[in-house]
């Protein structure tokens, strides 16, 4: 009987669900449509809009009707759909929609995408994954396809990201929901996720609200404690959150948080207090959005306020929405009584509905169309194992390699094709990825230890193991539990013991599965978190075993003696390109670089060529500094300066150029609104990008931000970063955020002399370029140019804000600044303009070792592809690095040699160079040139600005111009 009548309501779902909300396929503006939809309510119906009803597409016919009917009778909101399928959600949402009144908003909590939830939905990695990555650029393209995947489903809000800082190892309830302990990585990636989706046209939602990760207690059960003082908060937990709200994320759910400094009335959590959600989060942090209470039926508040005052403390508290309060006829009839004893107001709740029927307008709702539910389930899976793959790869951690640089046999290295290899999987069968590869591509021995097994038996394996000799040992750690609980993630000490006797000088132990599971695993040998325990994750570590490629992820938080950050990194795709290389022919070059030093033209170098395609010089000579100090290597990232304009600037102005994105002829005024009435609103691209604009060379901004006794001014400066104070300039120098806006007009107002008419090299051209870029594609420059070119090139040391994916000491320090910033400048931008603006700018900005930088430049002389990736067509790179301009050498973007370059008596940039060549220089001592006549790509990188920026020798002593000539006499024999 109960079978019958739910197949009869579905007959009835997909026949009503034929003609849906025709009432509501409305063209009005904003406005009106807001105004009209209030006034067609009721006083219930208007509360009831402020209601979030929890549904689902697995549960049976009476679940089914109970939603319906707080629907149709009561005109809900908004639904929040939790476990089901996808086409069973897709016809209830049809079905729902069909029978309100007004239009409902449909959220879902899908962190990690739709298979959070449903069945038959592949799901997107974990936070915790993502959070081993070292740039943002996939963590937005997770969020893009995850938003498409929400919206293909008619979902418009995503509870996500959990920007929760995960600094409390024991929590039961965040943990690998995460992005890591570290605040600056959480904020990256949750603004980089945020970003992706409201890209793509859902609502993401930052919480819980002020910050979730550092309890002991699960507040589904609980009130969890969180006893810290406002500052502390300040300073970690609210971080992530100020910055999702300074990048616009449209609302915030607040977490049931019980904080004393915050509000230390009894039992009062956070998502029912004045103090939190109006005081600190609307009023402090300027917080304009949406918020929603984390859901009312959890025992954290559900059980100090039961039925419906609970949802009026909320709403007096300042919230919104209102998310699975007990009873919708209880909380309107709660509410009502609230407004009687003017504890509430009318006016309060029309503010509220009128908020929410705009945030609805906004997502579309105006103009409801039912979802189709054919290829339902091929469209949302259909991005998610390409995002899961690129992910895998680059969050792969090494955590620990007892012999990183080296193959020899009595230590675990890779490759290991031709050796003997055993894999011992942990609770894992023959079925498993990873032991299939193992077997077909190295024809390993594969074992299998249950952690149920006794110790006796897993024994047995081990005596085989130990007796057999192998060169190398797999041990793979699978079925690990996302939550320590009281089973130690499910690995059971037994398993434990027998990992103990193989864990030799030959094992490397491999673990699928939550990052702070390695805590069972201190004393490993070798150590690789593999995050996650499926084929992809599983081939992606087969594929590493089989070197082909090289692990860049770091951990995301700390576990055992291994700090957040911890990764073994080995650079490129062959490790020899890392060792030093050039032989007795390119002597001279060696003698070249020396003698930079030796006269202090610069600490140190990294000098680097490739012919035909093959790398046949790489060399670090010096040091950081000309005191005894440390040694610049192969692995030094350098501050590019201007070479940030070719870099990163230019080549993406050729990608949206062959997009049909951007057209050089038009004018600055057609991209960038703003310089309307202007002296810049009718400058051409081309003018722009040729430097002959006619803007001033340079602007020094931060004159402006001083003292006259060139002391920094007080009310523009912090020593840490604090709200409205997150720009970091240098150590301990944080600029107010709105600085950046008298830096724009400061350009805008600058003086300009006649377009087309004259040659000046100009800053401002870049800042200009860098900012068409953003608009165009709606992305910060520096997540488009790390999304579209450094990271499918595996460009890992390439991006900005270096500090953020490396350690200090692997950044060579540029000048020991005086006047300004007054300390050795290291891991900041150089540049003051780029500087002030946070670190990112059109023309500065851009940090990279040798190695990555030229894999760019590589794929630009291969006509723009690389490794069978194709980045850019052939015509667009002829055509932006040929010569443009009658008055000066420039071609768009790229440097080029002087036209008379063959008679001058001072060649430029080199004496052999063909007039094809194109590149840039860099101030802070660097360049990259590249000669399509003889296949040659040259860089040169140095911190020639240290001690001081007026050192002469690098120009004086013609050094990169130099060792460009001996390249060219040695590589080129007819010269």
């Amino acid at each position: 009987m109960k079978n019958r009548r739910l197949y009869a309501l579905w007959i009835l779902i997909l026949f009503t669900c034929q003609s849906i909300n025709a009432q509501y396929n409305s063209q009005l503006p904003a406005n009106k449509w807001v105004d009209s939809v209030y006034k067609s309510l009721s006083k219930d119906q208007r509360i009831a809009q402020l209601i979030i009803v929890r549904a689902h597409s697995n549960k049976g016919a009476d679940h089914i009707a109970a939603v319906a009917n707080d629907v149709k009778k009561y005109n809900v909101g908004a639904l929040c759909f939790f476990q089901g399928g996808p086409i069973r959600q897709a016809k209830l949402t049809n079905y729902y929609q069909q029978l309100a009144k007004t239009p409902i908003m449909i959220t879902i909590d899908g962190e990690y995408g739709l298979g959070m939830r449903l069945d038959s939905v592949i799901k997107f990695p974990y936070q915790m994954t993502v959070g081993a990555l070292s740039d943002t650029a996939l963590a937005y393209e997770m969020g893009l396809a995850v938003g498409r995947q929400h919206k293909r489903l008619g979902v418009h809000v995503n509870y996500a990201p959990v920007v929760d800082i995960n600094n409390n190892p024991n929590n039961p309830v965040i943990g690998y929901r995460s992005f890591g302990e570290d605040k600056y990585k959480v904020a990256r990636m949750g603004v980089a996720y945020m970003r992706g989706m409201q890209d793509a046209g859902i609502m993401a939602s930052a919480k819980h609200f002020p910050g979730h990760g550092d309890v002991a207690v699960d507040s589904h059960l609980d009130l969890p404690v969180i006893n810290k003082t406002v500052d502390q908060l300040q300073e970690l937990e609210l971080y992530p959150f100020k910055e999702l709200i300074k990048a616009g994320v449209q609302s915030v759910m607040v977490g049931h948080l019980f904080v004393p400094s915050i509000d230390n009335t009894p039992h009062r959590a956070t998502s029912i207090s004045k103090n939190a959600v109006t005081g600190l989060l609307r009023n402090q942090l300027g917080f304009k959005g949406l918020t929603f209470t984390d859901a009312l039926e959890m025992q954290g508040v559900a059980k100090y306020f039961p039925g419906g005052t609970i949802a009026v403390e909320a709403l007096i508290a300042g919230n919104d929405m209102l998310c699975l309060p007990e009873s919708v006829p209880g909380t309107i009839k709660a509410v009502n009584e609230a407004i009687k004893k003017k504890r509430l107001s009318w006016n309060d709740i029309e503010l509220k509905v009128k908020k929410v029927l705009l945030a609805k307008y906004r997502l579309g709702l105006n103009q409801l169309s039912p979802i189709s539910t054919g290829n339902l389930t091929e469209d949302l899976n259909a991005a998610t194992n390409e995002v899961r793959e690129k992910i895998a790869r680059q969050a792969l951690t090494v955590v620990k390699l007892i012999n990183p640089n080296g193959f020899r046999n009595e230590f675990f290295g890779r490759p290991l094709t031709g050796k003997k290899v055993a894999y011992v999987g942990f609770n894992s069968d023959g079925s498993t990825a990873l032991a299939q590869r193992l077997k077909q591509d190295l024809n390993a021995d594969v074992y299998y230890i249950r952690y149920s097994d006794a110790a006796g038996k897993g024994g047995t394996v081990v005596k085989k193991i130990l007796e057999g000799k192998y060169d190398a040992v797999i041990l793979g750690f699978h079925d690990v539990a996302l939550r320590k609980g009281s089973s130690n993630y499910g690995i059971s000490q037994t398993a434990l013991q027998n990992w103990q006797l193989l864990n030799r000088n030959n094992a490397v132990t491999l673990v699928f599965g939550n990052p702070l599971a390695l805590g069972n695993f201190c004393m490993a040998k070798s150590l690789v978190a593999a995050y996650e325990d499926d084929a992809v994750f599983q081939n992606t570590a087969a594929d590493w075993l089989a070197s082909k490629f090289n692990a860049t992820g770091t951990l995301p938080v700390t576990v055992c003696t291994w700090k957040y950050g911890t990764g073994v990194i080995q650079k490129g795709t062959d490790v020899s390109y890392m060792q030093p290389i050039g032989d007795a022919r390119f002597a001279a070059v060696d003698s070249i670089a020396e003698e930079g030093i030796k006269k202090k033209a610069y600490p140190g170098c990294v000098v680097l060529a490739a012919k035909d395609g093959q790398i046949i010089y790489h060399k670090a000579f010096g040091n950081y500094e000309y005191d005894p100090a440390q040694p610049t290597t192969l692995n030094s990232i350098f501050d590019l300066a201007s070479v940030t304009k070719v870099s990163a600037t230019t080549v993406s102005i050729m990608k949206l150029y062959e997009e049909g994105k951007i057209d050089l002829k038009k004018k600055l005024s057609d991209y960038l609104p703003w310089t309307k009435k202007t002296n810049k609103a009718k400058l051409t691209l081309e003018d722009i990008i040729l430097h002959q604009a006619g803007m001033v060379p340079f602007i020094p901004f931060y004159k402006a931000t001083l003292n006259p006794d060139r002391t920094v001014r007080p009310e523009l400066y912090r020593n840490k970063a604090m709200e409205h104070f997150t720009t970091q300039v240098a150590r301990d120098l944080y600029l107010r955020d709105d600085y950046k806006d008298s830096i724009w007009k400061t350009i805008l107002e600058s003086p300009a002399e006649p377009p087309g008419k004259k040659y000046i090299y100009s800053d401002n051209d870049f800042w200009f370029l860098g900012k068409i870029v953003e608009t165009i594609t709606k992305m910060p420059l520096e997540v488009y140019v790390q999304k579209t070119f450094y990271e499918p090139l595996h460009m890992t040391t390439t991006g900005f804000h270096p500090l953020e994916r490396f350690p200090l000491n692997r950044i060579m320090p540029t000048e020991k600044e005086t006047g300004f910033r007054n300390q050795l400048i290291q891991g900041t931008v150089h540049d003051e303009g780029a500087a002030l603006a946070g670190g990112v700018a059109g023309h500065a900005g851009l940090f990279s070792d040798a190695y990555d930088l030229a894999k760019l430049y590589q794929m630009l002389l291969n006509g723009g592809e690389l490794n069978g990736q194709r980045f850019l067509r052939w015509e667009t790179i002829q055509y932006f690095i040929g010569y443009h301009s009658s008055i000066s050498r420039r071609g768009y973007g790229f440097d080029k040699p002087e036209k008379d370059n063959a008679t001058s008596s001072d060649p430029y940039p080199g004496t052999y160079v063909s007039p094809q060549t194109y590149g840039h220089t860099g101030f802070t001592g660097t360049c990259v040139w590249v000669d399509p006549k003889y296949n040659m790509v040259y860089v040169f990188l140095s911190n020639r600005v240290y001690p001081t920026r007026n050192s002469p020798g690098l120009s004086r002593l013609a050094i990169r111009r130099n060792i460009l000539d001996t390249l060219y006499k040695e590589l080129i024999p007819h010269l």
